[in-house]
């Protein structure tokens, strides 16, 4: 099931986030954050953004967030993805179910853009981002050095809704899962698929 994130959780996110850090250049961080670091990433980034886990039978198998794509205010209607799946459960689903809550989150909340930086070669994550809409913006290359060699990031760019003349401020997470209970539940258990307004 997939439920919002909460402090007790972070042990099992790093030790999710662990083998990414150290063997794959999916993620440019060089030493693995600890369990503490993740409590506090995930108080900070849920202050703001919707922070997801999907869990099954008491353990997290994944987990999903957004953070800004930049921090200067004129961007805060665009935002950065990221999705990680535990490594013994990548193929079932897990990451569909993640990003779909996680979009239908965002596009509730008022956001117009959002981002996915991808390290090549990913298909996985191509795939994954595409059957939601994204589309390739381009390749940055040789843009950070990690296991011996230069890695590129390719971006890709979903619009969550055509960009009003007048932007209304976007809703800030806690305020919209306080307000709207029922919504957000419904969001989560339908990982993401259309509903009605």
């Amino acid at each position: 099931m997939l439920r919002i994130a909460k402090a007790s959780d972070a042990g099992q996110i790093a030790a999710i986030y662990r083998p990414y850090v150290e063997t794959t250049a999916v993620s440019f961080e060089e030493a693995p954050p600890s369990a503490e670091e993740i409590e506090a990433k995930i108080a900070a980034v849920g202050s703001i953004f919707p922070f997801i886990v999907f869990e099954e039978g008491g353990e997290i198998l994944g987990y999903a967030y957004a953070t800004r794509y930049r921090e200067r205010a004129a961007y805060r209607w665009s935002l950065e993805d990221s999705v990680y799946v535990r490594g013994d459960s990548v193929g079932r689903g897990i990451g569909r179910a993640l990003l779909g809550a996680l979009v239908g989150l965002l596009r509730e909340l008022g956001y117009v853009k959002i981002y996915a930086v991808i390290t090549p070669p990913n298909l996985p994550s191509v795939r994954l981002h595409e059957s939601f809409g994204f589309e390739p913006l381009g390749r940055f290359a040789d843009t950070a050095f990690k296991l011996g060699e230069w890695q590129a990031i390719d971006w890709m760019e979903l619009t969550l809704r055509e960009p009003p003349v007048l932007p209304g401020e976007p809703i800030p997470f806690p305020d919209f899962a306080r307000a709207k209970p029922g919504r957000l539940s419904d969001l989560l258990a339908a990982g993401g698929a259309p509903l009605s307004p």
